[in-house]
C-alpha cells in the first residue's frame, strides 16, 4: 500500500511538472516571466512534494505508535496467562499434596487399626 502511495506522488509530481512546463512553453510571456513563472511553479512544487513527506512521516509515526499499542498489549496480555498458569499450578500442587497427606494419614490409620 505504501509503495502504491509513493508511486502515485511520483506520477502526481510527474504529471506537474509536465503540465507546468507545458503551460509555461506556450504562454505570451517574455522570457524573464517565464523563467519567474518556472521558479514560482518549481516552488510550489516542492512545497507539495515536502508536504506530502510531511504527511507521511506523520502517518508512519502513527503506525509505529499503534504498533507500540499493540506490542505492550500483547505483552500484558501473555504476562497475565503466564501469571494465571503459575496460579493454577501452584493450586494443582497443593491439592495434590494435600490428597497424598491425606492418603498417607488414612493408610497409617488403618494399619496402626489392623495391629490393634
Amino acid at each position: 500500500m505504501a509503495d502504491d502511495n509513493m508511486s502515485g506522488l511520483g506520477w502526481f509530481l510527474a504529471g506537474l511538472g509536465i503540465g507546468a512546463l507545458v503551460g509555461v512553453l506556450y504562454a505570451p510571456k517574455s522570457g524573464r516571466e517565464t523563467r519567474e513563472d518556472l521558479a514560482a511553479q518549481a516552488r510550489d512544487a516542492k512545497e507539495k512534494a515536502n508536504q506530502y513527506v510531511d504527511q507521511g512521516r506523520d502517518q508512519i509515526n502513527d503506525y509505529v505508535d499503534k504498533g507500540r499499542e499493540y506490542y505492550d498489549k500483547g505483552r500484558t496480555q501473555w504476562s497475565q496467562y503466564v501469571d494465571k498458569g503459575k496460579d493454577f499450578l501452584a493450586q494443582q500442587q497443593d491439592k495434590v499434596a494435600s490428597a497424598v497427606d491425606t492418603g498417607k494419614q488414612i493408610y497409617q490409620e488403618k494399619v496402626e487399626s489392623q495391629t490393634y
